[in-house]
């Protein structure tokens, strides 16, 4: 008796790839080259430190001091000197009673979402947060009210629903896809009259908001605060590697004993932490840094609306400009690489809005001339209106 060939168990696989390809969501990898000619409009690389020789210098250092890997979780082997060096300047610069690194800003938000929430306890969450904070949520065993976005009155009237349960509102201080910053004082406003936490993701302000980019949560008084954690990456005005939670000592002391995406993970390879920490020293020395990158965003938004286009007014580095169609922005932002300039695509469902768009990143070290020549490939790609 023959034997029946056994059933693939990822055959389902092929109409999941079907139906992505029949709604043009079809994502693939592109190995970007060591040196390209495109100018680089996608990245998140907002001081434009990535490249800088004293940054790649000390982290080739670091891997030839302390090696390739972290070799284990931070509470095993994994911590270095730097490491705790990284942490103690960060948590000084941002204005914290103490931060700690992790692997990626994505494990830093899943770790404080489901360290400081618990079953039973409530998290209010902005329409447009980061998926990170999304998946943060549905990790934390906590109930999640999703509330308009950049909207304290609602953040208000869900807390009001259930007084005296514990809460914690968290929010992107600037969001990823219209580059529009939070009312963060309106925020912690509303969680101090109800003793919620408000934790905010600043990836995107920090480096770019505040006194010498200190973040947005330096520019709006709250750092600091009780009430208050800040999550960040190192991946973006510091061109490194990284995340980071910063807030009260106890909190800190909490996610080291509590914090899984802490505990269990490899820590952050040396390289990346020194690469950071020569950043974060870079941009002491170099505060202009962040009034560059915003004026850089604020220029190309102008130059852009002035010639028709149109787009959120940045509050950070980010320039969103609105496509016709996800076709014509993915058309758009192909058409703009074919001119020689990188830029981001998004298109639903990434936008909860679905209104598509192409994305600039400003960067504080584009000249005048590379802005001109930015501002000309996205016009002359612009489909049309």
């Amino acid at each position: 008796m023959s034997q029946s060939q056994p059933q693939d168990p990822f055959e389902w696989t092929a109409e999941a790839a079907r139906l992505r390809a029949d709604a043009g969501l079809v994502r693939a990898l592109r190995p970007r080259p060591a040196a390209t000619a495109l100018l680089d409009l996608a990245s998140n690389d907002y001081l434009g430190l990535t490249r800088r020789p004293e940054i790649t210098a000390a982290a080739a250092e670091a891997a030839l001091r302390w090696g390739a890997g972290a070799t284990g979780s931070r509470l095993v082997t994994g911590t270095t000197e730097l490491h705790t060096e990284l942490e103690g300047e960060l948590a000084e610069f941002c204005g914290f009673e103490a931060a700690l690194v992790f692997s990626s800003g994505y494990a830093a938000n899943l770790a404080a979402l489901t360290a400081l929430s618990t079953h039973g306890s409530l998290i209010v969450s902005d329409a447009g947060n980061h998926a990170s904070i999304v998946d943060g949520c549905r990790l934390s065993r906590a109930e999640t009210a999703v509330v308009p976005h950049a909207d304290p009155e609602a953040v208000r009237k869900t807390l009001d629903a259930d007084p005296g349960r514990r809460a914690l509102v968290v929010s992107d201080s600037v969001f990823s896809v219209d580059g529009d910053a939070a009312p963060l004082a309106d925020l912690a406003d509303v969680c101090g009259a109800h003793g919620a936490a408000l934790v905010v993701d600043d990836a995107h302000g920090f480096g770019v908001l505040g006194d010498g980019g200190r973040g947005a949560l330096h520019a709006a008084g709250l750092a600091g605060s009780t009430g208050v954690v800040a999550t960040l990456t190192l991946s973006k005005s510091l061109g490194s590697q990284g995340g980071a939670v910063l807030g009260p000592a106890r909190v800190v002391d909490h996610l080291v004993n509590a914090a899984r995406p802490f505990i269990f993970d490899t820590g952050l390879a040396p390289a990346a932490a020194g690469a950071a920490l020569a950043s974060l020293r870079l941009l002491r020395r170099e505060p202009e840094l962040a009034g560059r990158a915003r004026t850089v965003a604020t220029t190309l938004y102008e130059r852009l609306t002035e010639a028709g286009l149109t787009a959120a007014r940045p509050d950070a580095a980010v320039v969103s400009v609105q496509a016709p169609s996800p076709e014509a922005a993915v058309r758009w932002a192909a058409d703009c690489r074919a001119g020689g300039l990188a830029v981001g695509c998004f298109r639903p469902p990434s936008v909860p809005d679905g209104i598509s768009r192409i994305r600039l990143t400003a960067r504080a070290d584009l000249t005048d001339r590379q802005i001109d020549d930015a501002v000309g490939v996205v016009l002359r790609a612009a489909p049309p209106r």
